[in-house]
């Protein structure tokens, strides 16, 4: 494979690559052992001042919700702590807001991918509109469900990798249900869904995150560029490595904000979306992106 094939599969889809979830890529030994940043308070001041201009993003806030109910104890040392038990003071409709399923979420995530939030919501919807029930799309034919989904982009690819989810469910656990991963230990849970055919490090790593409210950090395109530019990893380094060293760095307390917070400030900061180590100009002040603080860019 050339170098360029391989930089073109490394910024391919959702950036997972095919090494199964739990071998060496995304192992307990960090690539970097003596680079020791992130540290905790940097952490924590990034996640602080990304929160400050963009408060919470609302596109995750029923999975934060999720993950304090969750939480019997929260940290009061932390310098958000107010913040996080003011969000505990739900509204009725919130309480009564149903939990996303195992499989429903992984199918979200799946559809994510090379496209923007609002098509990828509007082509799972489309899918549960013309499939009710998953045992339908099991049935279906493959190119119904591509036109079901098309919206999102890539719906041939989306199409096969979800009957290829199906399938296997259906052959080894004669029902369309992932609800048993909630019993299951983080490695335990990427061994199982690496098992899946089109499933990678970053697929997993947000079901993890998202669906089943472990301490787990993935690493999509806005998330690795960022930690490059503040020099978190070094500029030499891939996603998988990225993922690694980000997760053994990052406190668990402050995973799920940090980052969906980096995620969201990667699509609406302009000087971030691409690559905030490549600024296309310079910005009028720390203000504009706080992160240049962090970057050394100013």
């Amino acid at each position: 494979m050339s170098k360029a094939q391989k930089r073109k599969r490394l910024h391919k889809g959702d950036g997972d690559s095919k090494a199964p979830a739990n071998k060496s890529t995304v192992d307990d030994g960090d690539p970097y052992p003596a680079l020791l940043r992130p540290t905790a308070e940097e952490c924590r001041d990034v996640r602080d001042a990304l929160l400050s201009l963009h408060g919470f993003p609302s596109e995750f806030a029923s999975y934060r919700r999720q993950r304090l109910r969750s939480n019997s104890a929260v940290d009061c040392h932390d310098t958000q702590c107010t913040v996080k038990v003011e969000t505990l003071n739900e509204s009725a409709e919130e309480k009564d807001e149903k939990v996303e399923s195992v499989l429903d979420g992984l199918v979200k995530i799946l559809l994510s991918q090379n496209t923007t939030e609002a098509n990828s919501q509007r082509a799972f919807a489309s899918l549960k509109a013309a499939f009710p029930i998953w045992e339908d799309v099991l049935a279906a034919e493959s190119k119904l469900i591509e036109n079901a989904i098309r919206c999102g982009g890539l719906a041939p690819k989306k199409a096969v990798c979800i009957k290829n989810i199906l399938n296997r469910l259906q052959k080894e656990r004669g029902r369309l249900c992932l609800e048993y991963l909630r019993g299951l230990s983080v490695e335990e849970v990427k061994t199982e869904l690496s098992h899946f055919k089109g499933i990678g490090p970053k697929t997993i790593s947000c079901v993890l995150m998202f669906n089943l409210q472990h301490d787990d950090f993935p690493v999509d395109t806005h998330v690795f560029e960022i930690a490059k530019a503040l020099g978190w990893v070094p500029k030499t380094a891939d996603r998988n490595k990225t993922y690694v060293h980000l997760n053994r760095r990052i406190p668990d307390e402050l995973k799920f904000d940090l980052n969906c917070l980096l995620y969201t400030h990667g699509k609406l900061c302009s000087n971030c979306k691409k690559s905030v180590a490549k600024p296309k100009a310079k910005v009028a002040s720390s203000d504009d992106c706080p992160l240049l603080m962090f970057s050394g860019l100013v």
